[in-house]
């Protein structure tokens, strides 16, 4: 059986874990070494079993610890060339760090194996489809703009799905943000929002897909309650009853979330 949570979720910080069995993959680390490693430990995970750390992107919120952790673990890093190079750049990964792009193709990470596919955000940003030793396949799409096709093949098919839920389009538009930020966070290569992510739930589910976790929602324009509100809202309007198993989570914040097996 394989597993998915995360440890934290939103806009102050992400990380999240894949598990089956014994090993375990981490997908970025938004918040200190310290908090990170606290939150596995609560979980019963030792760093032994880590067989990689996969990155979305660049962003602080996605990478904020993992300087200090490759100091002292030498667990391998996964993501997109552009991103493992501004990484090594900015000297994020410290010298000796085993860095390997994995654009293109497959690449297996312990008993994993691990395809990234590009996601529309202002630096260069992926996702990531998973397929766990038991043969199981999640994926994750976190900091998009728009729902592209590349990120449409990825998450079809799968068996769950993390999808950003970002924003509350009207607490958006009439929160305190300064206007260049509300462009930013609206445009195509910003975040998604509660309606764009429930459309893509809806489809997704119809296609058979049954568990979805609800990521990256902003502390100041989100609540879980409008995020799955969304979900319901768009079932209710085309008619969809959900069948058995189907489980639609909004991961929390500062504390780990519900395994939710897959």
């Amino acid at each position: 059986m394989a597993f998915f949570t995360s440890l934290y979720s939103g806009s102050s910080g992400n990380c999240s874990v894949v598990r089956c069995g014994e090993e375990y993959l981490l997908i970025d680390m938004g918040k200190s070494c310290r908090i990170t490693l606290n939150a596995l430990k609560g979980l019963g995970l030792s760093v032994g079993g880590m067989r990689g750390v996969l990155v979305t992107h660049e962003h602080s919120d996605h990478i904020a610890g993992l300087n200090v952790f490759l100091r002292h673990y030498s667990v391998p890093v996964f993501g997109s060339a552009a991103t493992l190079d501004h990484l090594d750049g900015l000297g994020v990964t410290p010298p000796g760090a085993e860095l390997i792009a994995i654009e293109g193709r497959s690449e297996p990470v312990g008993g994993f194996s691990v395809s990234a596919f590009p996601t529309s955000h202002d630096v260069p940003c992926c996702g990531f489809r998973i397929t766990a030793p038991d043969g199981a396949v999640m994926a994750i799409a976190t900091d998009l703009g728009c729902l592209t096709d590349p990120v449409h093949t990825a998450l079809a098919g799968t068996d769950l799905v993390a999808l950003e839920s970002n924003y509350d389009l009207y607490s958006l538009r009439n929160g305190g943000y300064p206007y260049y930020l509300k462009r930013r966070i609206e445009s195509p290569r910003g975040h998604l929002d509660n309606c764009e992510c429930a459309a893509k739930i809806l489809e997704l589910m119809q296609s058979g897909c049954k568990k979805f976790a609800l990521c990256h929602l902003s502390r100041e324009n989100n609540t879980p309650e409008l995020a799955l509100g969304a979900v319901r809202n768009a079932l209710v309007a085309a008619g969809v009853v959900p069948g058995p198993g189907v489980w639609v989570q909004a991961l929390k914040r500062s504390e780990p979330s519900d395994w939710m097996e897959f």
